[in-house]
């Protein structure tokens, strides 16, 4: 069986080596070189090997997934999908040990029908656990996979998850007020009757994940959605998905996680850091941490993001010679007041900005849909080397008055053109060096906050 034949896997899926111990001082450098990538049997199991032509063209399901089943029992490798028009009328559930690979020419589109994602998984949806629709790629408990390119993986321009947008809402407070109130979560079960989008690739608990060289189109929702997921490499992906919520990869607490190379054309943020929503998010307590994102080249509603949902922790991100093209907001932080959780240590570098109506922008006060009792607190960011053709406002913050942002440094920005310079309320610690805006040039340490009865 071609299965058994024995092949080279693509550059880079190397045997993981073992993460050094932290060093006092956290690099971009120290987190790359601590990354380890799976290691996947060089072995073939071509799905054409699990059924005949006319059976994989009707649906290539079956044998997609008796594909994987061999190749987990024969100690792994890489299933390959043909060049070919392929259609997996339901979702693809990955093991260990497996290299779901696309060859060149290689198109798999999955059913339209919602009905075909069940039965519900157990998922996060926009932070919170739950039990819902399948993601159409999903992953859990597992270690050592890879999904890899260069074919193309679409969610179908006509799935009926679309028409589900304007309808989410009731379902999604009551899976919020769940989490708040600390329901188990066997009890959170949103599959048949219910509105809430899964996913195109969706990895939970998992260990040594490669997302490499594919194309992404026709997203139900978030695109590349890592969860609880340790060492994984994002590289070389072409994600061109316009929907709402498509966000282009999510990292969701998750740690040693490198995004590189890709390109991005989303309807939401192109990359952005999360770790948890409310109560749900601070009682897990997973932070997203040791995180690099560079040269990428972005383009959507907004570009890089951090939150809303945070509530777990965000730490030691670094954002690096990504090129953003255009859109709404070029970098958003975000959080409302029902989420705690701290967002520190963020490095933003080495940026070229072509126009977008908000250049900095940091929402941290969106009113809590619940109790409103838990701000968070972004300190410690360092936004340096970066240069900006054309955007409407320069920078927006606005915080909570108890948790003001602070200790936020722009260092060597030239913005050709805005119009708006700042707009602020309550910052602590807003340090300006060598900010050229307008060709005026800005030194300043600023201290912009709600006066109380102590100031």
């Amino acid at each position: 069986m071609g299965g058994c034949q024995p092949s080279n896997l693509e550059s880079g899926l190397a045997k993981p080596q073992a993460a050094s111990s932290q060093a006092t001082t956290v690099t971009e450098q120290s987190i790359v070189a601590a990354i380890a990538l799976p290691a996947i049997a060089q072995q073939d199991f071509p799905i054409t090997d699990f059924a005949n032509h006319q059976t994989l063209t009707k649906d290539a399901r079956p044998a997609i997934l008796a594909a994987i089943d061999s190749a987990s029992e024969n100690g792994g490798g890489r299933v390959v999908i043909p060049a070919g028009n392929w259609t997996s009328a339901g979702p693809i559930h990955l093991k260990s040990n497996i290299n779901l690979h696309l060859a060149e020419g290689a198109h798999l589109t999955f059913s339209p029908r919602a009905e075909d994602y069940l039965p519900a998984v157990f998922s996060r949806w926009e932070g919170t656990e739950m039990y819902g629709y399948s993601p159409l790629i999903y992953a859990n408990d597992v270690h050592d996979i890879a999904i890899t390119g260069p074919g193309i993986i679409d969610g179908n321009a006509d799935s009926e998850f679309f028409a589900w947008y304007p309808n989410e809402k009731p379902d999604q407070l009551k899976l919020r007020k769940m989490g708040i109130a600390g329901d188990p979560v066997s009890q959170r079960q949103f599959g048949e009757g219910h509105f809430l989008r899964p996913g195109l690739i969706q990895i939970i608990n998992a260990e040594r994940v490669l997302l490499d060289g594919f194309e992404a189109r026709n997203s139900p929702f978030w695109i590349n959605h890592l969860i609880y997921t340790t060492h994984a490499t994002v590289r070389n992906l072409n994600v061109n998905s316009h929907h709402p919520n498509n966000d282009g990869v999510d990292v969701d607490s998750s740690s040693y996680v490198l995004i590189e190379n890709n390109v991005f054309r989303t309807g939401d943020d192109s990359v952005v850091v999360k770790s948890g929503r409310d109560q749900d998010g601070r009682s897990i307590g997973k932070p997203s941490e040791y995180v690099v994102i560079r040269n990428n080249d972005m383009g959507g509603e907004d570009g890089i993001a951090v939150g809303s949902e945070m509530s777990g922790g965000i730490r030691h991100v670094y954002f690096t010679d990504n090129i953003l093209r255009t859109g709404v907001s070029a970098v958003r932080f975000k959080a409302n007041l029902d989420r705690g959780g701290v967002v520190e240590h963020i490095y933003v570098k080495g940026l070229q900005v072509e126009s977008f109506r908000d250049l900095f922008w940091f929402q941290l006060n969106y009113p809590g849909e619940l109790d409103g009792q838990h701000p968070s607190t972004y300190r410690d960011i360092v936004f340096e080397d970066i240069h900006v053709q054309n955007t409407d406002t320069f920078l927006e913050i606005h915080a909570p008055a108890p948790t003001p942002a602070s200790n936020i440094t722009f260092k060597n920005i030239v913005v050709e053109h805005t119009k708006n310079t700042f707009i602020l309320n309550n910052v602590a610690n807003l340090n300006l060096d060598n900010v050229t805006i307008n060709n005026q040039t800005i030194n300043a340490q600023l201290n912009w906050q709600a006066k109380t009865d102590s100031n």
